[in-house]
């Protein structure tokens, strides 16, 4: 669901950008079409100015002409004057001045008239050249702006295929989704169908009762002629029966009191489990140092709180589940009350066990360098608190033991004191939480002012958190349980309300002089004690067809029965023997082997004193006085073996049966020890990975449970999702349908900027070449 969720947020970006890159788009085809209105007007202004140069062109061609001809007529003018001034010879001076006069005018509008072409010629190059420079800009724009079309359809043709293969997915997705919703539907109408089943059963199961209360209620009419019930005397003799809502009261109070107890023991085994991992990280790291003995041991036997503390809630979750709706509860009555006393005890004997390794370990956090006086201080007043705490718990195991004794053949606590008993027990169930609250302020004023220290690690801090939720959590169950203890006060000081069948006074009838006669009283005290000293478990019973089969069986093969009996008695016999053979041959491989090395021992001392011998060295002493130190004095060793002088050796055993006796009792009972401390290593490995797997256990069904909500919500969010789904692909359709309608749009235009174009281009090349053409026309006419 995260990636299709993740996907329409990819595809919405996609949209958007193509959005954003649409507008910006349309704007520059705007901007083109606007520039390209505005070099339509300066072509028109061009062409303008053309034909304006042309025109003047063929005025000065037209007037070129003139002037030629004018030339020419001059010309023969002064040929004709030439010749009359050889004629008439009479006049020679003022003739060739107007000549000459004529000739300067003629030359000056020449001049004048080539000068002026020479600036038309230029104005036209110059035109043309910038009308050149500005059809090449425009080529080099369209050329660009084709580029970043081919750019922009690519993108639009990937974006669309994207699209497409998005559109694909949640089709699959769909079509997976239908076979899922198909199945469920199938599962639906199975369900429906049991429940019609069911339906069906229950009616039937109503008319079979509806006919055994017909048929009761027959018997009672027709063969019960006497109803002791109506007279007061006779319904003294029948047993009280017990008011039916007192016992749901006790069994809803036992199931409220369970899961308090259940989370004051979750929370004992988070503050101990969390507690050992903050001593082996302060003062010392046991990852990067050896921690103190202290801090050693209490680790070692905080890692044990949960076989007492998993004994104390599986002892009160099946004293729960003793408790029947049918059954009178007293505390003469509840016997499970007495296995959580003791579990409750065994707890208290394993805290008071903890506390001095508890305390120790607070004051070797106060022998610190790092430790200062404030610290310190706050030290010792959890050290005061906790010490607190300890004799708090012991009073409340001393009441919860009384409590759990008043079931027992040898209780001698009177009913009368039941109710001072629980007054007790609440004020110390009140007196614990307000220490509770005092460890955890305490606590966390000392955790608040180790966090400061320089010296004060993430893991530190991340198991002190965890530390102070613990107690946080601690302090919240007795503050549950004392107030749980106070609301029902009231209903534990009472009495349980016994009345005899047909009585409609409420009140007890178990009293003195009450209703209830004597006789049923002490028949009800003989009843509980009788029920109390039934605790043994049914005998293993085994089917009948089993039983037959078997039977058959022993019938068909008893001679093969019995000699396989035998075989299987000599068996056991020939290895019991055998391990006590073994047993006996491992003691006396023992044994020999320490003989052996006291030999060797006692051979290294003769080879010690032969080499002595050899040197030559003699006593220097008297034989007589015997030295300690000297050869020839009688040493008794651990064998009893008499050593003498030079001339040998003499062993005498001064009690040789005691000392095998004494060294086979040793090895056996160091055999044993180590058998023993093995099996203890080996129970203390169960414990722990039963432990483990209950944690994990538990850590599963919470997963489960998680699992199953996630899967509500994928399956709401998957109905959301379809929904999305459905609008995203009618978006999409209309999103492509705009897209394809604008590119058909924008292509058309721009294939009519690309005809305008060559069509300008063309109109422009006629024209550069009309202009090269007309200049070179003049050019020859002039000469």
């Amino acid at each position: 669901m995260a990636d299709i969720q993740a996907k329409y947020q990819k595809l919405a970006q996609e949209y958007a950008k193509l959005k954003a890159q649409h507008s910006v788009l349309k704007k520059a085809v705007l901007d083109e079409q606007s520039k390209q209105s505005e070099v339509k007007e300066v072509l028109k202004e061009r062409d303008q100015s053309i034909r304006k140069y042309e025109q003047e062109i063929d005025s000065l061609s037209f007037r070129n002409q003139q002037l030629t001809k004018r030339v020419d007529v001059l010309q023969s003018e002064l040929d004709a004057h030439e010749q009359k001034g050889k004629r008439h010879k009479q006049r020679p001076v003022n003739e060739p001045h107007h000549h000459h006069v004529e000739s300067n005018v003629i030359g000056e509008e020449l001049t004048s008239k080539i000068r002026e072409n020479e600036r038309l010629h230029k104005q036209v190059y110059e035109s043309s050249e910038e009308h050149r420079q500005i059809v090449i800009q425009l080529q080099e724009r369209l050329r660009v702006l084709e580029l970043e079309n081919s750019q922009h359809q690519a993108v639009l043709e990937s974006t669309q295929q994207k699209h497409k293969d998005l559109v694909d997915k949640l089709q699959q997705d769909k079509a997976m989704l239908e076979v899922k919703l198909q199945s469920q539907e199938k599962e639906a109408r199975e369900s429906i169908a049991k429940a019609n089943k069911s339906e069906q059963e229950l009616n039937k199961v109503k008319e079979e009762l509806t006919g055994r209360l017909s048929k009761a209620e027959n018997t009672i009419r027709d063969k019960l002629p006497f109803n002791d019930t109506e007279h007061r005397q006779f319904n003294a003799l029948n047993i009280p029966a017990h008011d039916r809502k007192h016992q749901m009261k006790a069994k809803e109070v036992i199931g409220q009191a369970a899961t308090l107890i259940k989370e004051l023991v979750s929370g004992l085994s988070n503050f101990h489990t969390y507690a050992e991992q903050r001593s082996k990280v302060y003062p010392i790291d046991s990852a990067t140092d050896t921690l103190s003995p202290v801090n050693q041991k209490f680790c070692s036997y905080l890692h044990e709180n949960a076989s007492y503390l998993r004994a104390i809630e599986a002892s009160f979750t099946s004293f729960q589940e003793s408790v029947k709706e049918d059954a009178l509860i007293t505390l003469e009555t509840a016997t499970g009350l007495q296995d959580f006393a003791e579990r409750f005890r065994k707890y208290i004997a394993y805290h008071q066990k903890l506390l001095p390794y508890q305390l120790l370990s607070l004051e070797e956090e106060c022998a610190i360098s790092s430790c200062s006086q404030t610290l310190e201080t706050r030290n010792m007043e959890l050290h005061g608190a906790l010490k607190k705490l300890a004799t708090v718990l012991s009073r409340l195991e001393s009441f919860i033991s009384v409590i759990g004794s008043a079931s027992m053949k040898s209780c001698d606590i009177s009913t009368a004191n039941h109710t001072v008993i629980f007054q007790k027990l609440a004020q110390c169930l009140e007196d614990l939480y307000s220490v509770m609250k005092d460890v955890s302020k305490h606590y966390n004023s000392k955790v608040s002012l180790e966090h400061q220290l320089p010296t004060a690690s993430q893991k530190l801090k991340t198991t002190d958190e965890c530390v102070v939720s613990s107690l946080i959590s601690l302090v919240t169950s007795t503050g549950k349980i004392s107030s749980f203890a106070k609301s029902h006060l009231d209903f534990f000081c009472s009495s349980a309300l016994l009345r005899p069948r047909g009585h409609s006074l409420s009140g007890s009838f178990d009293g003195e002089g009450q209703s209830t006669s004597p006789a049923v009283t002490q028949l009800r005290q003989r009843a509980v004690q009788y029920m109390n000293s039934l605790k043994r478990a049914p005998a293993e019973t085994v089917p009948y067809s089993t039983a037959i089969q078997n039977r058959k069986i022993l019938l068909s093969s008893t001679e093969s029965k019995e000699g396989l009996t035998q075989q299987v008695a000599s068996n056991v016999d020939k290895i019991t023997k055998l391990e006590q053979e073994k047993e006996h041959w491992m003691l006396e491989a023992q044994l020999t082997e320490i003989k052996y090395d006291k030999e060797l021992k006692k051979v290294q001392q003769l080879e010690a004193e032969r080499t002595n011998n050899q040197h030559g060295q003699v006593p220097s002493k008297p034989v007589d006085k015997k030295p300690p130190n000297s050869p020839t004095s009688v040493q008794l060793n651990q064998d009893g073996i008499t050593q003498t002088s030079h001339l040998g050796k003499v062993e005498t055993t001064a009690t040789p049966g005691e000392k095998d006796d004494e060294s086979r009792e040793q090895m056996i009972k160091k055999h044993y020890t180590n058998r023993i401390a093995e099996l203890m290593v080996q129970l203390q490995k169960s414990d722990s990975k039963s432990v483990n797997f209950h944690a994990e256990c538990r850590a599963l069904q919470k997963r489960l449970t998680f699992a199953d909500k996630g899967k509500e919500k994928v399956q709401a969010e998957l109905v959301t999702s379809g929904q999305q789904i459905a609008q995203l692909q009618d978006e999409l359709k209309t999103t492509t349908s705009n897209y394809k309608s604008q590119l058909h749009v924008m292509s058309d235009h721009l294939c009519s900027m690309n005809e305008q174009l060559t069509a300008q281009k063309d109109e422009i090349d006629a024209l550069k070449m009309t202009t090269t053409a007309k200049p070179s026309n003049k050019k020859g006419r002039n000469k």
